[in-house]
């Protein structure tokens, strides 16, 4: 091999090389995703919103954001009294320092949804404003007035006086997969018009606080300012309202939460032709079913919704609808745990019949349902009050209940007090002193004779269904004797 040849041959590899490095960076680039396009069409759509309340000095405050109590010196102390304050509170950009003490302010994003200046956002953004200032893309701030608010979805729509406005274009959250890339606008700690990204973590979240909303989870970079804000997918459209993140600093960590936009439109909705949103009611209160209750109601998987009580003048009491009833699909769609049952409720219109199916002493059917409507408040249960006092095998003190307890704890037959919980299978499921049990092993308790006898012939050996009241509802627990 000539030297000539050699060398041409390092040379053509090295090019090769080069071209393939180059046709690599290329394609990894090309199946990243384009904003840029997304932002400059939509971007000016996106407001920022702040709002003043006059409030104790002491309460001036940032919505969704905890301060932490750093150690002096921590490099994160002089970012937090940047943006917060001495007080916690915070001066909204363009606004001078040296809000007085009785008059608190509060930042937070929007999106306008029609040329025409209604503008959407979250209900803790605006709730108990004195005034709310609208901020626009060309820098004008404009005086918001509320149409209606909704509390249990957290959203809130706006109107501004002005006309021709940029406003997004709105997409189907149902159609949203996981591991699908979407962006957000919105104003964390004041900075306008920042953009995040990331993917889909996971759909028709849960959250403890909110039974009306499927949560659509993300890994997008969410904090205090973004609240309200929109979140995009791909093609432009809004599929979500960024509302909250799970924190223990204050700041994100990983976990974004967004309503989904159809919930949102059926919302606004209404709150533009009636002013207020109402939503169906079946009337019950329920729990998830874990591996320990489902083996005590003959299941092979945990599902569904299970039935712990049902309220008076209810149309879950009206259908016949029992406690110990697993609702295992409501409207022809599946239940798959306790917390999916309340927003699929929450859609229906009152006065709609649906079918609910239920698994009842091992068997299923359905069970047809006039759907009502959601009362303003929740319904709460008193707890409570001292007994007089028997014991029995479970390691618990019961008592009968008197005339005045029941009446006070709205419990209207049957039961028994409990007032103190020993060693025992009892205190291993967490029954409480103070809990009212109802049933046990599908056998109603009528009073503290009766639940002696009960049991004295409970079985050992295997999951019992035992049923508790306990301060604001009812609950199922699962118990096991070993003797």
């Amino acid at each position: 091999m000539s030297k000539r040849w050699s060398n041409d041959l390092l040379v053509r590899s090295f090019w090769v090389l080069v071209l393939s490095a180059g046709l690599f960076t290329s394609t990894a680039r090309a199946a990243l995703p384009e904003f840029t396009g997304l932002v400059k069409q939509y971007g000016p759509a996106v407001v920022n919103i702040s709002t003043t309340n006059h409030v104790p000095s002491s309460e001036a405050r940032f919505p969704n954001i905890e301060i932490p109590d750093l150690p002096d010196g921590h490099p994160l102390n002089e970012l937090f009294r940047r943006f917060f304050g001495e007080r916690g509170g915070v001066t909204p950009p363009g606004e001078a320092p040296g809000v007085p003490d009785d008059e608190s302010t509060s930042l937070g994003s929007g999106f306008i949804i029609s040329a025409d200046g209604y503008i959407l956002t979250n209900y803790h953004v605006i709730n108990e404003a004195e005034e709310i200032v609208v901020r626009l893309n060309d820098r004008r701030q404009v005086v918001a007035e509320v149409i209606g608010t909704d509390q249990r979805s957290d959203l809130a729509l706006l109107k501004i006086d002005a006309a021709n406005l940029p406003f997004v274009k709105m997409g189907r959250s149902r159609d949203l997969e996981v591991g699908e890339w979407v962006l957000a606008i919105g104003s964390p700690f004041g900075f306008d018009h920042s953009v995040t990204a990331g993917i889909v973590s996971a759909k028709e979240r849960s959250l403890p606080s909110e039974n009306y909303v499927p949560f659509i989870q993300t890994d997008v970079a969410i904090n205090p300012g973004n609240s309200g804000g929109p979140l995009f997918n791909l093609d432009g459209e809004v599929v979500g309202i960024n509302s909250q993140i799970y924190s223990r600093t204050g700041g994100f960590m990983g976990l974004s939460f967004a309503i989904p936009i159809d919930v949102a439109l059926e919302v606004v909705d209404q709150l533009k032709h009636k002013g207020k949103v109402s939503r169906g009611w079946l009337g019950v209160l329920i729990q998830d079913v874990d591996r320990n209750l489902a083996e005590s109601f003959g299941m092979q998987t945990p599902q569904g919704a299970l039935v712990a009580q049902v309220l008076e003048n209810s149309p879950a009491r009206d259908s016949g609808l029992k406690v110990g009833d697993i609702i295992v699909a409501f409207n022809g769609k599946p239940v798959p745990t306790s917390a999916s049952l309340p927003p699929m409720v929450g859609r229906v219109q009152a006065g709609d019949r649906v079918n609910v199916k239920v698994i009842r002493n091992g068997s299923e059917m359905l069970v047809p349902v006039l759907i009502g409507e959601l009362p303003d408040e929740d319904v709460q249960v008193a707890s409570t009050p001292k007994p007089k006092a028997s014991s029995n095998r479970l390691g618990v003190v019961v008592g009968d209940l008197s005339a005045e307890q029941r009446a006070e704890l709205e419990v209207r037959e049957g039961g028994v007090l409990v007032e103190r919980v020993l060693e025992g299978a009892a205190a291993q499921v967490g029954i409480r002193a103070g809990d009212v049990i109802l049933r046990i092993n599908n056998l109603a308790v009528t009073d503290a004779a009766q639940f002696e006898q009960i049991v004295t012939e409970l079985p050992t050996g295997r999951q019992l269904p035992v049923l508790i009241h306990r301060r604001n509802g009812a609950l199922f627990l699962a118990l096991k004797l070993d003797r």
